[in-house]
């Protein structure tokens, strides 16, 4: 996907709660870049524009798989401190 549309992807798929802004986003996905977690090309997007086209690399989709077990660990564990529901057990 180009930059743009990885904006907008994150947009639609969390409707619209999070959004990116373009400077973070770029810098974001040249730092990724640099640790080799994501490729990039330039091609013609479909409106005929040059746009530079980001894909994970086999590498990237592991780191990526690796955060969000330990996002979703830190999240489980956040949630049974914080919810008060958790107390009348």
């Amino acid at each position: 996907m180009h930059g743009y549309g990885i904006a907008r992807w994150i947009s639609d798929r969390s409707e619209g709660a999070l959004s990116v802004e373009d400077a973070a986003l770029y810098q974001a996905l040249h730092r990724l870049e640099r640790k080799g977690f994501v490729e990039s090309e330039w091609r013609t997007s479909e409106k005929n524009h040059r746009a530079k086209y980001y894909t994970l690399t086999p590498a990237g989709r592991q780191q990526l798989t690796s955060e969000v077990d330990e996002l979703r660990e830190y999240m489980g564990v956040l949630f049974r401190v914080l919810d008060p529901r958790a107390d009348s057990k």
